[in-house]
């Protein structure tokens, strides 16, 4: 088991130390459930109040903190102790599943795909024809990755992820089991002697550098050419990315959002759970849209909207304050 002293992941974290405990740290926690042994952080004053009761032995804590550690107790005040704690979670972290051989066995890997020195191949992957994969990448079992696509440096691919042909991963992306990238856009017509006629879905999907997709999403190919998401972007589980959308730089896209075809976000666009955006629908950057919204029509840079369908953010409060106070006043 790792210990630490608290020195020792100052070290680490290069903040300033209040108070002094002589206790080993074993492992970073919640404040509620931390043992004496472990080190939590308080990232906002509202949780202030939990210290008191929490057993934890050290709390990386911000700045503007105004509560004291107490007795055999410290803080590590740092500019932001969120990421601060992101530091020191990888202290702690446990390692990854282990490679025995670089390339399994029993992983198929076609004589014309090009693989990277340093790259894994788990059990039971498929590799397709003249698929290139970068150096120092990972691909866990049960992973298919089809012909002519590309996988960059430095990229983990977790079991049951499928990257349909003629795909693009970039470099140091985390992609989680059992996403699917590429497969057809959601393409259909009405004909009346055929009924719904499938659209051909002929393009493909790329994705950039430093993008890390959750869990059971789906990023779905162009019709046409490519649906693009740009560096850095953070997929959330279980989102849908419709045919030919275009994501600028470091987006978020929580769970269970969706978007439909051809939307375009600028960067930095921050959509949340449960959101879905209408097809041909144009974000710009930075904006903000709450969970649970449906956005119907364009949203300028910087905006925050909520609802459905959504309007600015103090909008909707302001007309769901009215529709409460009408409906206490109908109860009277």
């Amino acid at each position: 088991m790792k210990s630490y002293s608290v020195q020792e992941i100052n070290e680490v974290l290069k903040g300033v130390i209040f108070g002094n405990t002589l206790q080993s740290i074993t492992a970073p926690e919640q404040l509620e459930v931390a043992s004496n042994s472990e080190i939590s952080f308080i990232g906002n004053k509202k949780y202030e109040k939990l210290w008191s009761s929490s057993k934890a032995c050290v709390a990386v804590v911000n700045e503007d903190i105004s509560i004291e550690p107490g007795e055999n107790r410290a803080f590590i005040k740092v500019k932001n102790a969120d990421l601060a704690m992101s530091q020191v979670l990888e202290l702690f972290a446990k390692p990854m599943p282990s490679f025995y051989i670089d390339i399994h066995p029993t992983a198929v890997v076609d004589k014309t795909a090009v693989v990277g020195v340093g790259t894994k191949i788990g059990a039971g992957c498929y590799i397709g024809p003249n698929v290139q994969i970068g150096e120092n990448t990972t691909i866990y079992p049960n992973t298919t990755i089809l012909d002519e696509s590309t996988i960059g440096k430095n990229t983990v691919i977790w079991s049951g992820t499928v990257v349909r042909e003629r795909c693009h991963v970039g470099n140091d992306c985390i992609i989680h089991p059992n996403a699917t990238i590429g497969a057809d856009g959601f393409g259909f017509r009405p004909c009346p002697e055929k009924g719904l006629v499938k659209i051909p879905q002929i393009g493909n999907v790329i994705i950039g550098n430093g993008v890390e997709i959750g869990a059971n999403s789906c990023v779905d190919r162009g019709k046409f050419s490519s649906t693009v998401l740009g560096d850095g972007c953070k997929i959330d589980n279980l989102v849908q990315i419709g045919h030919n959308s275009k994501l600028g730089r470091f987006c978020i896209m929580a769970g269970n959002s969706g978007l439909a075809g051809s939307v375009t976000l600028g960067n930095g666009v921050i959509i949340g759970g449960s959101a879905s955006i209408k097809d041909h629908t144009t974000i710009g950057d930075g904006a903000i849209v709450g969970a649970g919204s449906g956005v119907t029509g364009d949203i300028p840079a910087g905006k925050t909207m909520l609802g459905y369908p959504a309007v600015e953010a103090r909008d909707a409060l302001k007309q769901w304050a009215i529709l409460k106070r009408l409906v206490n006043d109908s109860k009277k």
